[in-house]
């Protein structure tokens, strides 16, 4: 009977057990699930056939309850409550003793209920995780006190945690709440540590999200199966990228640059992400797995007779990989050796993310309606009913995609929500399930900023529609921990019964940001509130980048080529907040929401600022004032060496921990080395020179950061200012500079920086804030200078 419900293609695995196919080289033992890992394995296949049993149960999570029928009442369930016990202890080490925790077998899915009197405050949901959603509601609307993406304010919380007013019940609006972008491991730390990875799902869990994308360890999948498709180990070890590139390897745009691996890291990242997917299971939430859509390297037609492959061309200046037709049969067989492989350190789940031609793959001929219904019949094949969520970006998924797929097993993830005017979903997707999106941050860009009016304005809309095809919001910002303000109500959206008012939020946000109400708090993100959070929609998500992190040049208009080119707000609403949040009681100011909040705001103060010195520094050179162009550009090196050092007073804009954390998975020096640079050259050159130059990726990742300033930006800064002022003493035309060539010798060096913060942040504050000129009612502000006076208004 077991046998009989199993899919086709494991079932041939599973009838040969022991007869597979002999791989090129002989292969190490593959990490075990965290449940056998005491044990040795024996054979992967065995396990391969566990999977499948679960498989084709729908692989439901720890003690959750067989679907029920449709138009069925929910069944009673239960589930254990020790790993969100676990999570409260980490998120509230001094309180958690306060909550109890009760699982709630008769609440529908999604829901939770807070109730309580002062100091044993109960909360009931249907989840691991919907329980630390609870307590986040009961933090944020009761306690008044902020677990964020960075920084919080829970020093601020009394001993007794104050009583909940009458029971209140919560239910999930949307089913789906998806987070993290494809290319979020790569942006937001490649080389991060186990305790790093839990603490972000702690926070997922408390603001309500209930799917995850895994993507740690997602090579090794690829490096077992092709090795019984006639690769080498060694081979496939070279033509895997190094992990800060891995996620756009994973959407079939590079392969092999920052490599190559070693088993031993890929094993290692493998046994990570396999507790990653257990933790989120543990939960109650959701792991999503990359899935298989016929990624494959160079020569797999000539190895694999019977297969056809396409060439996939050019992305932004890398030899995309070749594309396995998911029409030919050789195509089933590897996609189910894939999702077994997979399965043997994954575990199984019911949510898988592929984007097939992702940002202009070719389809060479091939038909896409029949290819996307292969893909889609593989992953059922291995994981039955299981949903494929695909990237709404560009023109994907394209009506040929979806005219091949069952769309009632689909959901797309529209990055795209809140950048442009004039959507119609329903129209554009044929009514298939949509996720309402944001990607506010590009390459981890430290930048201040997000279109929330925006999403407020659509959500409800869009959720109301007589043929709303909307069922989730997806949080895809291309790096996380910027922009905490942002993660808190992009989040609430899903959870907040009626519309949210803007205004009302970001008050009550100032609020328990800090730990309590403040007059200065409140002022400070009532002007952030009105710039840069309330952009608006048309051409951009993400607000401009910084001067001082782009590539010299007196017309420079931005770091990262695909960013704004100009200020997407007035500059003086943030000059304005700093202003106020200097003057915040002092008895806040010990948070390290406070803190971070201080920093990022004197930050992107100082980064507003560059766009008014720069345009000066031009027209002094132009006019060949010397005097005039070197007080400038003294003015604008000061302005660096402030931003160094203020970023150096919060540990959330450390380079150091960057560079160590890369290193830190290395085995001997030439293996640190080579991850360090894996690390420094996604946010520098990106790439080789044809993709830094010919595919203007170089500084798409820019970020103002502690060390990176001073050792990056500031020095080619000055290298361009001294060929200026040369040329200005000369009267000759500036020497030319090869800018690719000073960022590949700065990405291929081991210097050491800070990886602990220094310095008082609120005096380092003051000093930038005395250093600009104070805020006016409108316009850009400049900094003294030598002498007297204030370069700009």
């Amino acid at each position: 009977m077991a046998l009989a419900v199993l899919p086709a293609a494991l079932l041939t695995l599973v009838c040969a057990a022991g007869a597979a196919p002999a791989a090129t080289t002989p292969r190490g033992p593959a990490p075990v699930r965290a449940e056998a890992r005491a044990d040795v394995r024996a054979d992967v296949r065995a396990d391969a056939l566990r999977g499948a049993l679960a498989g084709a149960a729908h692989a439901r999570g720890p003690g959750s309850a067989p679907p029920a029928r449709p138009g069925a009442a929910p069944r009673p369930r239960t589930f254990d409550t020790a790993p969100a016990r676990a999570s409260l202890e980490r998120l509230l080490p001094r309180h958690a003793g306060q909550f109890t925790l009760v699982p709630d077998t008769g609440a529908a899915r999604d829901t939770f209920t807070v109730s309580g009197t002062a100091g044993a405050i109960t909360v009931r949901g249907s989840t691991g995780a919907t329980l630390l959603t609870g307590v986040g509601w009961y933090l944020q609307h009761v306690a008044g006190a902020d677990i964020g993406w960075p920084g919080e304010s829970i020093g601020m919380l009394p001993a007794t945690l104050p009583a909940v007013p009458a029971p209140v019940t919560r239910g999930a609006l949307v089913p789906h709440r998806y987070a993290l972008n494809d290319t979020d491991d790569g942006y937001s730390g490649p080389y991060r540590s186990f305790e790093e990875h839990q603490r972000q799902i702690d926070l997922l869990a408390l603001h309500g999200i209930n799917e995850v994308f895994v993507q740690v360890g997602a090579e090794y999948p690829y490096y077992r199966a092709l090795q019984d498709f006639g690769y080498s180990a060694a081979e496939l070890r070279a033509w895997i990228p190094g992990p800060g590139h891995q996620s756009w390897w994973l959407l079939q745009n590079l392969s092999s640059f920052g490599g190559p691996v070693s088993e031993r890291l890929m094993r290692e990242r493998a046994d990570l992400g396999g507790r990653i997917a257990d933790q989120l299971r543990a939960l109650g939430m959701t792991p999503v797995l990359p899935g298989y859509f016929g990624t494959v390297p160079p020569e797999f037609a000539a190895r694999n007779p019977g297969s056809a492959t396409v060439p996939q061309g050019d992305w932004a200046g890398f030899d995309r990989p070749d594309w396995l037709d998911p029409a030919s049969p050789v195509f089933a067989r590897l996609a189910a050796a894939y999702y077994a492989e997979q399965r043997a350190v994954f575990g199984d789940s019911t949510m898988y993310r592929m984007s097939p031609l992702h940002e202009g793959g070719q389809t060479g001929g091939v038909d896409v309606r029949t290819a996307a219904g292969a893909v889609q019949k593989a992953l059922h094949a291995a994981h039955p009913g299981a949903l494929w969520a695909v990237l709404g970006w560009q023109d994907d998924p394209t009506a040929e995609l979806l005219a091949g797929v069952d769309t009632s097993k689909l959901l797309i993830l529209d990055g795209l929500s809140d950048r442009y005017n004039r959507l119609d979903r329903e129209a554009r997707w044929g009514g298939a399930p949509y996720a309402m999106g944001t990607i506010y941050n590009f390459g981890g860009h430290t930048t201040i900023g997000a279109n929330t009016s925006v999403w407020i304005e659509r959500f409800g809309p869009w959720r109301a529609k007589s043929n709303s095809a909307l069922t989730g919001i997806a949080y895809l910002p291309e790096a996380t921990g910027t922009n905490p303000a942002a993660f808190d109500l992009f989040t609430d959206l899903a959870w907040e019964p009626g519309p949210v008012d803007q205004r009302a939020w970001f008050a009550d946000f100032a609020a328990r940001r800090y730990g309590r109400p403040d007059p200065a708090a409140a002022a400070a993100w009532e002007e952030l509130r009105k710039g840069p959070y309330s952009t608006s929609s048309g051409l951009w998500s993400e607000s401009q980048d910084s001067l001082f992190t782009a590539r010299p040049s007196l017309t420079a208009v931005g770091a990262a080529y695909w960013s704004p080119k100009s200020m997407r707000y007035p500059a003086d609403a943030v000059r304005r907040a700093l202003d106020h949040l200097l003057r915040v009681d002092p008895a806040l100011r010990a948070s390290s929401a406070y803190r971070f909040d201080l920093v990022d705001t004197a930050r992107q103060a100082l980064a507003n600022h560059s766009r008014t010195l720069l345009p000066q520094i031009r027209a002094a050179y132009e006019a060949k004032d010397l005097a005039r162009f070197r007080q400038l550009t003294a003015a604008w090196r000061e302005g660096e060496r402030r931003l160094d050092a203020v970023t150096g007073a919060d540990p959330n804009f450390l380079f150091g921990n960057w560079t160590k954390a890369a290193r830190s998975w290395g085995s001997d020096e030439a293996e640190r080395d080579r991850y360090e640079y894996d690390a420094r050259s996604i946010l520098s050159v990106w790439g080789r020179r044809s993709t830094s130059e010919g595919g203007f990726l170089h500084d798409y990742a820019n970020r103002e950061w502690n060390g990176l300033i001073k050792e990056l930006y500031a020095e080619r800064w000055a290298l361009y200012f001294a060929s200026l002022d040369e040329a200005l003493v000369r009267g000759t035309t500036p020497r030319a500079i090869d800018w690719h060539a000073f960022e590949e010798e700065w990405a291929r060096r081991t210097t050491r920086h800070p990886t602990r913060a220094t310095g008082d942040p609120h005096a380092l504050a003051a000093a930038v804030a005395a250093f600009l000129t104070p805020a006016t009612g409108s316009g850009a502000t400049g900094a003294r200078v030598a002498g007297g006076g204030a370069v700009g208004r």
